[in-house]
């Protein structure tokens, strides 16, 4: 591989670094514009999702490019490939941070989670916090050992969106059609943004070892 072309790819991964770091401030502002009802904090957050796009679709391009110079092969054009992936998936979970934001707009003033289960959403969005910065790690330092971590938090996040879904559809569950389809709808988001971080991880597997990846059910 040329010089010019490795040294484009580290800021490639450089820029996958910092895509981590801004979507992980995106999903902690909009836990907290959630959880607090501020709409000032939510109108942030769904306006900051345009920066995350701009560099996503900026390195999509320069992996495009290097695709194309045909000068890159073996593990260079693993990293080149994976790399693609992986913005794709910081990008959605930029979406799905925005997606948190957007739901506590439109319950504003109200707090879109009822009291019952906000511990839980608090929960959750410690939980993102914990998996991107661990992402970002990965992608930084390329030590797969830390994809264990991912995955444990991923195994976590899934069980809190389990008990919301047993505590919304539980007959003591008091209030209402509205509010169930609302946690229903942000538990899903926060499961979600952990499966692309997942994803990721498993990218970087992919690229640092040559094994075949193995991908992440995801539907978004």
């Amino acid at each position: 591989m040329r010089q010019a072309d490795s040294d484009q790819l580290e800021t490639i991964n450089a820029d996958l670094v910092e895509v981590t770091r801004l979507v992980g401030s995106a999903m902690n502002r909009a836990t907290q514009a959630l959880l607090d009802a501020d709409l000032q904090l939510a109108e942030a957050v769904i306006d900051f999702d345009a920066k995350v796009d701009i560099l996503t679709a900026s390195i999509e391009e320069r992996c495009f490019e290097l695709v194309a110079l045909k000068t890159s092969t073996g593990a260079d054009l693993r990293s080149i490939l994976g790399s693609m992936k992986m913005s794709s998936s910081l990008e959605r979970m930029g979406d799905l941070a925005e997606h948190v934001a957007k739901q506590a707009r439109m319950r504003h003033p109200k707090v879109a989670v009822p009291q019952e289960v906000r511990g839980t959403f608090a929960e959750m969005g410690g939980l993102a916090e914990a998996i991107v910065n661990k992402t970002g790690s990965v992608i930084a330092t390329k030590d797969v050992s830390m994809c264990a971590d991912i995955a444990r938090h991923d195994e976590d996040m899934d069980r809190l969106h389990r008990e919301l879904f047993t505590i919304v559809l539980s007959p003591s569950w008091k209030y209402g059609v509205e509010e169930a389809i609302d946690v229903t709808l942000l538990s899903r988001f926060y499961e979600r943004y952990a499966d692309h971080a997942v994803s990721v991880s498993k990218r970087v597997v992919t690229i640092v070892t040559g094994e075949p990846y193995v991908a992440v059910s995801l539907v978004n």
